[in-house]
Formats: structure tokens, sequence, C-alpha cells
């Protein structure tokens, strides 16, 4: 490529930077013509291309060009003295392509319109809130979970292979559909991480690629988790990029599939996410109110916190100090800690919507 050409790539990098900060001040009109307008296009051309692939693309080309840029600073490790402006020419007009790429394929989404304004729910809630529907969620997850095992102290095993799971997913988002149509979900794209084994010692159980809109899955994690994490990463490829928005509407297509076993998992997760605030606030209360869930629960609640357990590692920490960093930089401004903020979306639209919108068990 020409250096003058180079230069205006890399030159590019500062007014997109100013772009993307001035667009995040309008999340009516990111919400209106780049979440509901342009991206679907896009997320469904990509994942058209590379859905029918039985494998990562996208980890592919991750693998590839990590082992590019390794072998480009090796080959130019010297430029960096002698062609110095060169050299950052050249970092700069990739970073400015890369930039680019991240936001018009898929970034964008972070500077959305919050969920609860879309779904008209409020975004605090009080104790006695948070107490009535955990109460009520302990008796929903009880009743499924006896339903399944007919014993309250055997945990829940889920009989499905981990493609099988794959392909069940868009259903949750089908039923939906009716209450939610923007939830629409038909080209599927879901596939197992080829860097699983990386990827948990991580401590992550799932990502999206947000060049190839191929939702990623820890082949690792505990069978379990599989529904409500693939129910996740898709919600990411909906557009709903903060973490706590695709923990709750992957937690809804779980509740309303019209598996038992989707069921189970999609009212276990939000019952976890529930008594941990709980806990967090009155360690008594908790006591008290985990008492009253079923022993099987608690063991399947135990299997993952154990699987977790075996693969920390002193790397860990650093990694979702970068990730929490990096939600932070992408206006979630609690970072990591965002993840519980999932408990504000299900304590009010439980509360408020428990009559029409709550699956019936």
């Amino acid at each position: 490529m020409p250096k003058n050409k180079k230069k205006y790539i890399a030159l590019l990098l500062i007014p997109q930077v100013f772009l993307v900060k001035l667009l995040s001040l309008f999340p009516d009109f990111i919400e209106h013509y780049y979440s509901l307008g342009l991206y679907p296009y896009i997320s469904n051309i990509l994942r058209f291309m590379l859905g029918w692939l039985p494998f990562s693309f996208g980890d592919i080309v991750y693998a590839l060009s990590t082992i590019y840029i390794i072998r480009w600073f090796i080959i130019n490790r010297r430029r960096f003295r002698k062609d110095t402006k060169g050299w950052l020419t050249d970092v700069f007009a990739a970073l400015s392509v890369i930039y680019f790429a991240f936001h018009f394929f898929w970034g964008l989404n972070y500077h959305r319109l919050p969920l609860h304004k879309n779904l008209q729910l409020n975004s605090d809630y009080t104790q006695e809130q948070l107490v009535s529907v955990t109460n009520n969620l302990i008796e929903k997850t009880n009743a499924i979970h006896l339903k399944i095992t007919k014993n309250d102290t055997i945990k829940v095993t889920i009989p499905y292979k981990e493609l099988e799971i794959f392909k069940m997913v868009p259903t949750g988002y089908h039923n939906l559909r009716t209450s939610f149509p923007h939830l629409d979900y038909t080209t599927k794209s879901i596939k197992k991480s080829l860097y699983s084994f990386p990827l948990t010692y991580m401590g992550f159980s799932g990502y999206l690629n947000p060049l190839t809109n191929e939702a990623q899955v820890d082949g690792m994690i505990p069978i379990f988790k599989y529904p409500t994490t693939a129910s996740h990463e898709v919600a990411h490829q909906l557009g709903y990029a903060a973490e706590n928005e695709a923990n709750f509407i992957g937690c809804l297509a779980a509740i309303n599939h019209d598996d038992i076993f989707f069921n189970y998992a999609g009212y276990t997760f939000a019952l976890r996410f529930c008594l941990n605030e709980i806990y967090f606030r009155d360690p008594c209360l908790y006591e008290d109110m985990v008492a009253d869930v079923n022993e099987g629960i608690l063991k399947n609640y135990q299997e993952v916190r154990e699987f977790w357990e075996a693969h920390e590692n002193p790397a860990e920490p650093y990694f979702k100090l970068f990730y929490g960093n990096f939600l932070k930089v992408n206006k979630q401004s609690k970072g990591m800690e965002s993840y519980s903020y999932v408990v504000a979306l299900i304590t009010n639209y439980f509360d408020e919507n428990s009559s029409s919108k709550v699956k019936k068990i």
C-alpha cells in the first residue's frame, strides 16, 4: 500500500474516536439507525455466511492474525529506530482499520439505549421487591426441579449433547418474539470455541466474535450452563452488548423455551443472581432464604462453583481486569461488576409482569 494512503488511514483513527464519542451522546440515534436499523442486516449477513461452518471461522482468524502480528513485530523490530515514522504509521493504520471494523460490525451497540428504557422498567428496586421476586423464583425453580427429578436432593443432569443444545437455543427466542419482535433470531451461528482451554483459565464461559458475529461457548463448562451461556451469546449477536442486558435476555430466552431443561437453566440462572444480591445486602436473610431452595438445585450451583475453583490461576484476575477496563471504556461504568446489575432487570420485570410474561410451569 502507498505510504500516503497508509498515512491517511492512520490519521483517520483520530476522527473515528471523536465520532464514536459524539455518537455515544445520542443513544436514541444509535438505537434507531444502527442497533435496530443497519446492524440487524450486518448480523444476519455474517451469520448466513459463516453460521453453517462446523468450526469457528473467527477463532481461526484470531490465530492467523496473532501469528501475523508476532511475525510482523519480529521482522520490523529494527525499523522502529531506523524508520520510526513509517513504523508508527503502519501500526496506527492497522489500528484504524480494526477500530472501524469493530464499531461498524458490532461495537456501536455499546452506546444504544439502556434495555430498561425500551422495556419501560425501573432501573432501581427496593429490598421488598427483591425478596418478593426471589421467593417467587425459589418457588418456581423448586417446582421445575421436582418435575424433572422427582426428588428434591438430586441435581439435574441435562440429557443433551452440546450441539443439540445449540440447535435448540433459537426456540426460546422464537417464543419471545411475540412480546419482543426485535429478539427474532433466525440464522443460527453458535459454536464451541477452539480456545476453550485457555478461555476456561481466563475465567470466561463464552464470547461473541464482533467481526464474524459467531457466538462462542467454552466447550469445557458444565453442560448445565450451556443453555443460558449460549442464549447469552445470542443476545450479544442480536446487538445487546452490555453484559447485564445479555444475561437478562438470555435468561428470558431459556425461561420461555419449550424444553423443561432450558426452563430449569433459566430459572436457576435468575435465582442465583438474586440470591447473590441478597447475600451481599443481608447474609442472615440469605441463609434463611437459601434454606428453602431444593438441595438438588444447590448441588447444581456447587457443580459450577467447583468447576471454576478447579481452574483458578494467578493470571485470571489480570484477564478480568483487562476486560473490566474494556467494559468501562465502552460505557459500562462498573466494568465486570456490571454483571450484577442484571438483578435490577430481573427484579423489575418479574415484579411488574409476572402474570403475563413469565412462563407458566
